[in-house]
């Protein structure tokens, strides 16, 4: 089974694409990191459209946040934030699922608006919700 010219000339045309194809998308991922550098100097009031938040914003978004436990499988983010409402205005709501099937997992996390908000939530242990 020696490789024929023909064959290698194949082979080596599909390495010089690949190579190719490797180059551009290097040079749009550097395009990417400069346009993702100037957003962090985004000027205030002027959000930009990609912000990764600082270890102390995840941390204050933490201190803003419920782990809930025992979620029904079909629950929507949207029947959370109407059961959690009441303790204060929702900031965002995570259902947490399998990376591999998508499914979920049965428990999502609650980050609300204001930190006050979590004590009030943690009164809502054990409450019925989809009951």
């Amino acid at each position: 089974g020696a490789i024929n010219d023909d064959e290698l000339e194949a082979i080596k045309a599909r390495v010089a694409e690949m190579e190719a194809e490797a180059e551009k998308l290097r040079m749009l991922q550097k395009q990417v990191e400069k346009e993702m550098g100037s957003v962090k100097s985004a000027t205030p009031g002027h959000p930009a459209a990609v912000a990764f938040p600082s270890a102390e914003e995840k941390e204050e978004a933490d201190m803003r946040s419920v782990w809930i436990g025992n979620v029904d499988y079909g629950s929507t983010a949207e029947e959370l934030e109407s059961h959690f409402h009441g303790c204060g205005a929702v900031h965002r709501v995570t259902i947490l699922c399998d990376k591999f099937s998508g499914h979920p997992k049965g428990f999502a996390y609650i980050e609300f608006a204001d930190k006050d908000s979590v004590d009030l939530a943690v009164a809502l242990d054990d409450s019925l919700f989809r009951g």
